[in-house]
């Protein structure tokens, strides 16, 4: 199982912008980083966790829920083994804590690994 650090949340204004990162600590034997399709997830207290972005290991190719389509981009540096989200016109609905997770795939996005501490994103009107 790949372990799994966020980071790069914090506090801005709507309308601007932040870039998370997901870092991998470890990576199974036998395995690469750059194997693994990997999601970001958001979550607000007393709600259901949802699924933001993913991007697949094979041409890295990337898929988004519909409320954050052309303002948030995922991509990945397998050479680094981080996955990032660039986060822009963001929204006070954006708020919340952010989560990256290994997955099955792009289209079903089933978490492959246990869910770290996340990253605090909080936008202001």
């Amino acid at each position: 199982q790949v372990q799994l650090a966020e980071s790069g949340g914090g506090l801005v204004q709507a309308g601007g912008s932040l870039r998370l990162s997901c870092a991998a600590s470890k990576v199974p034997f036998g395995r690469t980083f750059s194997s693994y399709n990997m999601g970001w997830f958001r979550q607000v207290p007393g709600k259901e966790r949802e699924f933001v972005a993913a991007i697949a290991w094979i041409l890295s190719t990337t898929r988004y829920a519909d409320s954050v389509k052309g303002r948030f981009t995922m991509s990945r540096d397998n050479a680094k083994n981080t996955v990032y989200l660039q986060m822009n016109s963001l929204k006070p609905e954006d708020t919340a804590v952010y989560y990256c997770n290994a997955i099955k795939d792009i289209q079903t996005w089933v978490p492959l690994g246990s869910w770290g501490q996340g990253t605090q994103v909080t936008v202001s009107s």
